[in-house]
């Protein structure tokens, strides 16, 4: 089989390259191991997606934001930061009481919209539940088997296959991983205040709980564990999994009962060495895999894939070779100026803030205290968290 385009991966980055090449004339190849249905029809996942203005401009663009339900939709209105037992908390609000620093979307949704975008623009081949076991770059194009025995040569190979992607060590990529020794347990609770629209992030001992305003009396509840109490907060009962969970939050949205089912997900950080080699790129957690804690994950992999598609368009326009060097190196180079300082800023306050011991508290308790005192520090942190740029075009 032959293609210009072959996507390894069929999450959110994936999908979001591949609608976001509709009308380039290029042909787009998706190889996605997991079967077609569980890619048109996601289970929840737990994780809820903070949403910046940028990344729902890029939805709308890509026609996929219209497809959610209002329901499926959630308003961020503010965001609190609190240290312990420390009195001041560290608060973030838009600056126009109408307009939401985000919203929060559970991740499932957004994925069935962009797989049904994808679906409905056509032009896109899909090869679901097949598996890519080898992958061989040369000058003149990209060849990739599956495990099935086929063979794909391709003009430029995308790899948008998560923060471990088997992809980017097969085009001898390396990357910086960071394994915080954590991990984070994501569910729903109801609970008996209401939240008034408003985010905090909790930085406790031996533990960080964030608390994500959903529609209702609801929240996503966030909660960053020791393994050993990652395994015994998952195992525990529903009734009595709510009860610790109220325990643990000490009450603040009264009693909790959990309404979902629960995840966990190890907590580690990757930062590939490059994002580009030659007919090869890399997408989403395979470029860039965030701590979750200043929420910029998924919002690099929607705007990378925007950034791409774009270059990609711009080459095909020009009558270039769209698995050629010169956007790939554009792409490369932009998405690393995007994306490293707020890679290195939140690996620093993930180390900060997961740091049990007097001084770490301490210096956290500093740092609220001047976010506090001084608005401009605020207003910063606001606009990074909105996020207002307009979505890329190719024109």
């Amino acid at each position: 089989m032959r293609t210009d385009v072959a996507i390894i991966g069929a999450g959110p980055a994936g999908l979001a390259l591949a609608a976001g090449l509709k009308g380039s004339g290029l042909d787009v190849t998706l190889i996605e191991r997991s079967p077609e249905a569980s890619l048109a029809a996601p289970a929840f996942d737990g994780r809820e997606i903070a949403l910046t203005h940028r990344s729902q401009a890029i939805l709308r663009d890509l026609g996929a934001w219209v497809r959610l339900a209002p329901e499926e939709m959630a308003p961020l209105g503010e965001a609190r930061v609190i240290n312990g037992g420390f009195p001041l908390a560290l608060r973030f609000a838009p600056p126009a009481p109408s307009e939401p620093l985000g919203r929060l979307v559970p991740n499932h949704a957004i994925r069935r919209t962009l797989f049904d975008t994808v679906a409905a623009q056509g032009g896109t081949r899909l090869l679901a539940g097949r598996e890519v076991s080898d992958l061989a770059l040369a000058p003149d194009g990209a060849r990739l088997r599956l495990a099935c025995g086929e063979e794909i040569a391709a003009r430029l190979v995308v790899a948008a296959d998560s923060r471990f992607s088997a992809a980017r060590r097969r085009a001898g990529i390396g990357a910086e991983m960071l394994d915080f020794g954590r991990s984070m347990i994501v569910c729903r609770m109801a609970h008996e205040r209401p939240h008034g629209a408003t985010a905090t992030e909790w930085f406790g001992h031996r533990q960080t709980i964030a608390m994500l305003p959903l529609n209702g009396a609801m929240s996503s509840a966030v909660l960053t564990l020791a393994p050993d109490e990652t395994e015994r907060m998952l195992a525990l009962d529903p009734e009595d999994f709510g009860a610790e969970v109220t325990r643990r939050y000490e009450g603040r949205l009264g009693a909790m009962r959990l309404v979902s089912t629960r995840h966990a997900y190890p907590l580690v950080a990757v930062y590939a060495h490059r994002f580009a080699a030659r007919r090869f790129a890399l997408l989403g957690d395979a470029a860039v895999g965030m701590h979750p804690v200043t929420a910029h994950g998924f919002n690099f992999g929607l705007s990378g894939a925007a950034l791409l598609a774009a270059e990609l368009k711009r080459a095909v326009a020009r009558g270039l070779d769209p698995g050629g060097s010169g956007a790939l190196s554009y792409y490369a180079s932009a998405h690393r100026r995007a994306t490293l300082p707020l890679f290195l800023a939140t690996n620093a306050i993930a180390r900060l803030y997961g740091d049990d011991r007097a001084p770490a508290r301490l210096a956290r308790a500093a740092l609220i205290s001047a976010g506090a005192a001084l608005p401009p520090i605020r207003r910063a942190i606001v606009a990074r968290l909105m996020d207002a740029r307009p979505a890329l075009s190719a024109g």
